[in-house]
């Protein structure tokens, strides 16, 4: 537990993804350190050493052997995750990782795997639940004012280009990236099992209808709950021009909630029978955003400080992040084999 001092973080992977963990920091000066960056782009690397102004690597074992680290964020393609966590882990440090955590099952169990037997925490990010428009959903639900939950659904109505994907060599690859559901509509399936509950069966059907890429850039998902509730998820890259929707709505016994705009930062339909003083919230917690990452990082990093601190149990662990890609994993084989998969995955 480290009191009295800076937690020191060196970020892993300089992408498009690292700038939120950059902002996130500065937030948390007083409290978290950056003291390095590491990526094995010479431009990649000398943009975030300008933006930063601390000390860049090309080499993760040259980082670790050189620095004495507390913390250490990957933000690196999915499919190495795995095997970067695991190296952290055996030199002693904290991981978190960005989403997915994996790309396989059997890496993921790995990494908690490592993290335990090393004694230090793994952290998965979802930064999403920690919006505000989530947050109110979330104890809507946990109060039971929906009564018996009827019907799930989640729209990821967003855009990926052909460049967005000849830009990096790893993008749409099955080995690093994963597809439409495993790396930009991770979130929303993360929101599947957290906010309505144990998943017991799924069937997804995949297609690559327009992109030149190894994985799916479109795909629909249906779900059948353990509580007898019944769901869907509807994920596409192409949507023309534009981003245009990131939405969930849920259907019950007593009350209807839709949450809509590009990342579901609207509340657009929020109907209860019982009145509730959080009714007096939506239209607080409805934001503008241009970000489909949301405004969540931050929050997630003031969990991180307090766990690492002793002070708060971890919110999204590494075993908390198997939950989330359990789903992924089952909804690739039902589409690969063309049937329904039971879970927990027997696999």
């Amino acid at each position: 537990m480290l009191q009295n001092k800076k937690i020191k973080i060196a970020i892993i992977g300089c992408g498009r993804i690292a700038t939120k963990h950059f902002e996130a920091i500065k937030t948390h000066h007083e409290n978290i350190e950056l003291v390095a960056v590491c990526d094995n782009n010479p431009a990649a690397l000398e943009k975030a050493t300008q933006e930063t102004g601390v000390s860049g690597y090309s080499n993760l074992n040259t980082l670790l052997k050189n620095l004495e680290l507390d913390l250490v964020t990957i933000c690196t393609p999915s499919g190495i995750h795995a095997q970067q966590v695991i190296q952290c882990a055996k030199a002693g440090c904290h991981v978190m990782t960005e989403k997915p955590m994996a790309t396989r099952w059997k890496d993921g169990l790995a990494m908690v795997k490592a993290c335990d037997d090393a004694g230090v925490h793994l952290f998965v990010v979802k930064q999403n639940r920690r919006n505000a428009t989530i947050q109110l959903l979330k104890k809507a639900i946990d109060k039971q004012r929906f009564g018996k939950i009827y019907m799930v659904h989640i729209n990821v109505f967003w855009t990926r280009p052909q460049a967005y994907y000849d830009a990096a060599k790893w993008r749409g690859t099955w080995e690093f990236d994963g597809g439409a559901l495993m790396n930009q509509a991770s979130h929303y399936v993360d929101l599947l099992d957290w906010l309505i509950g144990p998943v017991e069966t799924v069937q997804a059907i995949t297609g690559t209808l327009a992109r030149n890429i190894e994985v799916e850039d479109t795909a629909v998902m249906n779900v059948r709950w353990r509580s007898g509730a019944l769901g869907s998820m509807s994920v596409t890259m192409l949507t023309y021009p534009k981003n245009l929707e990131g939405s969930i709505t849920i259907i019950g016994e007593k009350g209807t909630v839709r949450l809509g705009g590009v990342a579901v930062n609207e509340i657009q339909n929020w109907q209860f029978s019982e009145p509730d003083e959080d009714d007096e919230k939506i239209h607080k917690a409805s934001y503008e955003t241009t970000s489909v990452y949301g405004f969540g990082h931050p929050l997630y990093y003031e969990n991180i400080i307090k766990t690492i601190r002793g002070e708060a149990e971890a919110e999204t662990d590494g075993r908390e992040g198997l939950r989330s890609l359990e789903l992924l994993i089952a909804a690739y084989i039902s589409a690969r084999d063309g049937r329904t998969v039971p879970l927990p995955l027997d696999v």
